[in-house]
């Protein structure tokens, strides 16, 4: 595996996304056996919009460089202390993910530039439709936790697949507002299977005054299929956003 040098105090511009920050990892969550959450402290973090992503680089002891897109899993941060999540899938023989779920430790420092893309962010201020499947789960839970924190009224409601309950990140923060949908095992009594007309059915029959801003997130291969059953049910195309991965 690459070893990754901790970058040394880079210069901070408190207000653009252009530029690069040094973030420290702060803490390490474990979500499911292969996923964890990584938080960092960002100084000069400028704050983010549900939805968004940032860029991260990490720098090896020869001077390779990584750099990969990673969605914001956390809530916008008003504290003003500048913290940011990130969940990660530990992704075989992923560098990035390899070094993170092997290497990293609290205390360590990467850098980060961002927020970036406004295209799949939700400010909270149109009902959401939210559609995922394993880690596209996360900007999507950016948008759920979001909507509790600022006890928002407009109407949520999330879509989930995974392959199984041991699989579902987030799982013991699901509410309400969230059905999983399990594609090879599921509890005792519940069906198995991709996501189909019948899960989307009760939310499209609840569609708020106005309809639903859609948000569509998962494999290139998941994102097709929910957007197919997504127009079946009535949803206009053009109130569909997509961010795919893969």
């Amino acid at each position: 595996m690459t070893r990754f040098a901790v970058p040394g105090r880079i210069g901070v511009s408190a207000h653009t996304a252009s530029v690069w920050r040094t973030a420290t990892l702060a803490g390490i969550r474990r979500e499911t056996p292969r996923v964890s959450t990584f938080r960092f402290a960002v100084p000069g973090w400028p704050g983010h919009v549900p939805g968004q992503h940032l860029m991260l680089r990490l720098v090896a002891e020869d001077g390779y460089v990584a750099q990969r897109h990673y969605s914001i899993a956390s809530a916008p941060d008003d504290s003003g202390d500048g913290h940011v999540e990130l969940t990660l899938d530990h992704v075989e023989d992923g560098e990035v993910s390899g070094w993170f779920h092997t290497v990293a430790r609290p205390g360590d420092r990467i850098e980060v530039r961002g927020p970036l893309s406004g295209f799949f962010a939700w400010p909270g201020d149109r009902p959401a439709l939210l559609v995922g499947a394993g880690s596209g789960v996360v900007p999507l839970m950016s948008m759920v936790r979001h909507h509790r924190a600022r006890g928002l009224s407009v109407p949520l409601r999330l879509l989930v697949s995974a392959r199984g309950p041991a699989e579902l990140i987030y799982a013991r923060e699901f509410g309400a507002e969230t059905t999983p949908v399990f594609t090879r095992s599921a509890p005792e009594g519940e069906a198995v299977g991709r996501m189909t007309a019948a899960h989307l059915a009760p939310v499209m029959a609840e569609r708020p005054a106005g309809g639903w801003e859609a948000y569509v997130c998962g494999s290139s291969s998941f994102a097709e299929h929910a957007s197919r059953l997504l127009v079946a049910a009535g949803q206009p195309v053009e109130r569909i956003r997509i961010e795919r991965f893969g």
